[in-house]
């Protein structure tokens, strides 16, 4: 090792070497001792002894013990050292390094992945407790909801709520750091270049995010960083009602809501986080922050504006979602009061009370908006509410437990709780569901609303779910869920899977015996086609009495209309009728049967026969 060799001239020495360790060895010159490890200490405190050294010295302000010498090294600069280390210097003695023992500085570094906002963040607030720096970081990994397969909607919200998130920590003199890339690449370097002493993140329910945050957290452990990790993207802590149903996830809805009355209440929201809760936390900030971890546009990402899409619809970002919270509650208040509203073509269209992409995202805290409603019903009906008022949080808490354990839930093969059925391949099908092209307007109003604006009402799912797989169409859930995981802003891992395995009576319950017309059904929900003509201008003339059934239009109403059907607008894909009756029969033999089969149309009579076993 190479050695510099400096001559003391007195009792302290001054230094602002920061990749060094001073050691006095018995010849009262000071060695360089390079160290890899780094800690901040005020101060050094180094004991030359002749004689076998003491194993349980302890440090003096007085710099005296056991008459003892000391000499003292003030700090003021990072000193990069171990806390304790033992060195022979060149004269065969051995040296004692001991560092006094003083509070350290806490580097803490929190990373944004689902919970974007600052309200009711228990793991970032328990992380600034104390803290000297903090940082927050967003990571733009190619996970993040199948990212190759997130259209330009979801990439538009997410990058607004990242903006907005940024502009919340810009109030706190801070700023938020986007990096791009691998987690387990990432973070070890971000780690060592800003001395990080403790890393905080909010509980991943999925099971990727288990596992990739097990791995981080072994990381951080062996470089010697504090973990703190929450639960709050969940109502409730999943592990808890798992456990008390024997260590299964439960699979039906009635025992889930049955094992919530067996456990506590879901945790009341933490307070927001301010300038005075900080204290003397600060962020260091560079000067070129923005080109170097600034939340990038569309066009960075490489995505290029598009006609057919919308971006007033959904604004995203905390801020919002705290916004529609408040609408939403008087809405609530409102229909306590006056009583349910009736289902019309306007409850199809994306509301400015709709909170569904901001729980996806995390801008608006499940606990938050339970303890909110909690409030409003006591005070509206001064009792205690049922659960069923909480529907939406439940349901979704429902799928995050049913997943939770089950890497495989977003697939049919290898999945215990869904059901082996023979779904056929169709690509065609396929592609003309997808983009709004099968010739029933009521299923195609859905999917170009859904391509367009990133949502699509609760019973517009259920339909063009329902056509897709075992009403009329008879392909897999599993393309269903892909083309939604691309276009559906509160479409997460966990909540879209199981909605498609619901929907399709794959699992969670079997009445499969009640199919969605997609003419009947669209009567019914836009009796005037009003819906219809909204997303399909081509359809804008033909006649109400023909809206639903185009097909049935004579010839005079189609010219009139200008709109020839097969030419300006598809003719139906399937026959309904015929299609929904043999998909019944498929439904019922796999159930009872659970084995594969294909319909046969033998002199108008429908056969089914066995596949033969591969």
């Amino acid at each position: 090792m190479a050695e510099d060799v400096l001559p003391i001239e007195d009792s302290t020495y001054r230094f602002h070497i920061q990749s060094t360790v001073l050691v006095f060895t018995n010849n009262q010159n000071a060695k360089r001792f390079p160290q890899e490890d780094c800690t901040t200490f005020k101060n050094v405190f180094i004991k030359t002894q002749f004689n076998d050294y003491e194993d349980n010295l302890l440090l003096s302000t007085e710099l005296q013990l056991n008459n003892s010498k000391f000499t003292e090294i003030n700090e003021t600069e990072n000193i990069k050292s171990c806390s304790l280390s033992l060195m022979e210097n060149n004269t065969g003695c051995l040296t004692k390094m001991l560092v006094m023992d003083q509070p350290k500085n806490k580097h803490t570094v929190h990373w944004f992945r689902k919970g974007l906002r600052l309200h009711d963040n228990p793991s970032l607030r328990e992380g600034l407790v104390d803290a000297t720096t903090f940082r927050c970081i967003f990571i733009l990994d190619p996970w993040f909801a199948g990212a190759s397969n997130s259209g330009i909607n979801k990439w538009r919200f997410l990058l607004e709520c990242l903006v907005d998130l940024d502009n919340s920590l810009k109030k706190l003199n801070s700023r938020l750091f986007v990096i791009k890339g691998q987690p387990a690449e990432a973070l070890p370097k971000l780690f060592k270049l800003w001395g990080t002493t403790n890393f905080t993140f909010e509980e991943d329910p999925e099971p990727y995010g288990r596992v990739r945050d097990q791995n981080i957290t072994v990381m951080c452990h062996e470089m010697g960083i504090s973990v703190i990790k929450r639960c709050s993207h969940t109502l409730y802590q999943l592990d808890k009602i798992i456990n008390i149903n024997n260590g299964k996830a439960p699979l039906t809805y009635h025992l889930f809501q049955t094992l919530l009355e067996c456990i506590d209440p879901p945790d009341c929201a933490v307070p927001n986080i301010d300038l005075e809760f900080l204290g003397g936390a600060y962020t260091p900030i560079r000067f070129d922050h923005d080109e170097i971890f600034g939340v990038p546009s569309l066009s960075d990402l490489g995505f290029k504006e598009m006609n057919d899409v919308s971006n007033h619809i959904w604004k995203g970002g905390e801020i919002e979602a705290l916004i529609r919270l408040q609408r939403h509650l008087e809405r609530k208040a409102f229909i306590a009061t006056y009583g349910k509203p009736k289902m019309t073509p306007q409850s199809l269209l994306a509301s400015p009370t709709g909170l569904a992409p901001y729980l996806r995202f995390g801008c608006l805290s499940t606990r938050l908006f339970y303890s909110e409603l909690n409030s409003l019903y006591q005070k509206m009906r001064k009792s205690r509410p049922p659960l069923s008022l909480y529907g939406q949080l439940l349901w979704r808490d429902f799928f995050y437990c049913a997943s939770t354990n089950n890497p495989n839930f977003d697939r049919m093969v290898g999945n215990p709780i869904c059901m082996q059925i023979p779904w056929d391949k169709n690509p065609q099908a396929l592609s003309k569901w997808a983009k709004g092209q099968t010739g029933y307007p009521w299923i195609d109003a859905i999917m170009i609303q859904l391509k367009k604006e990133g949502w699509i009402h609760c019973i517009a799912r259920h339909a063009v779910a329902c056509f897709l797989t075992r009403g009329d169409l008879w392909l897999s859930w599993e393309e269903g869920m892909k083309v939604f995981e691309e276009l559906l802003l509160d479409a997460d891992w966990s909540v879209n899977a199981g909605s498609w395995m619901w929907y399709s009576c794959s699992s969670f319950f079997q009445e499969f015996i009640h199919c969605y017309c997609p003419i009947r059904f669209g009567r019914k929900a836009d009796p005037n086609g009003d819906y219809i003509r909204r997303y399909i201008p081509v359809l804008q003339n033909m006649p109400t009495k023909y809206i639903h059934e185009p097909w049935l239009a004579p010839k005079t109403i189609q010219f009139a209309a200008n709109c020839i059907i097969g030419i300006d607008y598809p003719l139906p894909i399937i026959d309904h009728v015929f299609a929904s009756k043999i998909n019944l029969e498929r439904m019922k033999l796999a159930y009872e049967h659970l084995s594969n089969c294909q319909p046969r149309l033998e002199n108008n009579k429908l056969i089914l026969i066995s596949s033969p076993k591969r």
